[in-house]
């Protein structure tokens, strides 16, 4: 009989630990499958820090580095700068990680031009650590932080990372893009390609943003949750390429 489907190779078989309807599973199997698909497996490093990300070194089939809250830029940064030419470096991270404790990392690894690719996870809330309220929660969303909802008076707005790495002259490649049906599922995965691709061209930093479910700390269902992101943050967080030195804007 033959194979219509198998899991990447890209993978281990260690079993996923994510709540039922978190879409980090499938972002990571998009990514397991670009690093096969590229032929990198042997020659990848990637780099997770705390949050929801923190066991990814127990699911990619590649070798794999931890790093502090926030810090995975300094250390993929330091990582590719000393590893052989040819190696391919990432880093996973969540919007607590990135866009908190670590915005000053990110930034300036895009300033810099960094020649890695970064996968960033943005489900809106502190996952792993309660369901505080992060840097890029919704107007109006509850958190454990802010149980009547963010206020914006007090709080501000949510921050729109990859309209900020956009401007740096370093990113090479910067979009955002969401896992929330297959027609979205599949452009994510051409995205995470493109970003690993310029890599490997030494064209700069590259940078997709995944717009993800967190059904548990947003208090719903896994359906509900797909609908709310649709409904509520894809509204605010535009998807497209914001930035693409080989000529595509969104």
């Amino acid at each position: 009989m033959a194979i219509v489907y198998q899991k990447s190779k890209g993978l281990t078989d260690a079993e996923l630990h994510y709540c039922p309807g978190c879409t980090h599973g499938i972002v990571h199997k998009l990514v397991a499958e670009v690093l096969e698909e590229l032929d990198l497996l042997g020659t990848t490093i990637g780099v997770a820090p705390v949050g929801c990300s923190v066991f990814a070194y127990n699911y990619f089939n590649c070798d794999m580095h931890e790093a502090a809250h926030g810090r995975a830029p300094a250390v993929a940064t330091a990582i590719k700068r000393v590893s052989a030419p040819g190696t391919t470096v990432f880093t996973y991270q969540g919007d607590g990680d990135l866009a908190a404790i670590g915005t000053a990392e990110i930034v300036h690894a895009a300033m810099r031009g960094e020649k890695f690719t970064t996968i960033f996870i943005n489900n809106a809330i502190y996952g792993m650590t309660g369901g505080q309220m992060a840097p890029t929660t919704m107007v109006g969303q509850k958190a454990t932080t802010a149980p009547l909802g963010r206020d914006k008076d007090h709080y501000g707005s949510p921050i729109r990372m990859s309209e900020i790495i956009s401007t740096l002259e370093g990113a090479a490649y910067v979009t955002r893009v969401s896992v929330h049906d297959l027609a979205s599922l599949n452009k994510a995965k051409k995205a995470i390609k493109k970003a690993f691709q310029m890599q490997m061209e030494g064209k700069g930093f590259t940078f997709v943003e995944v717009l993800a479910c967190c059904p548990t700390n947003w208090g719903k269902t896994p359906a509900a949750s797909i609908e709310w992101l649709k409904e509520n943050m894809i509204p605010y967080f535009p998807l497209g390429v914001y930035k693409d030195v080989d000529g595509e804007v969104k």
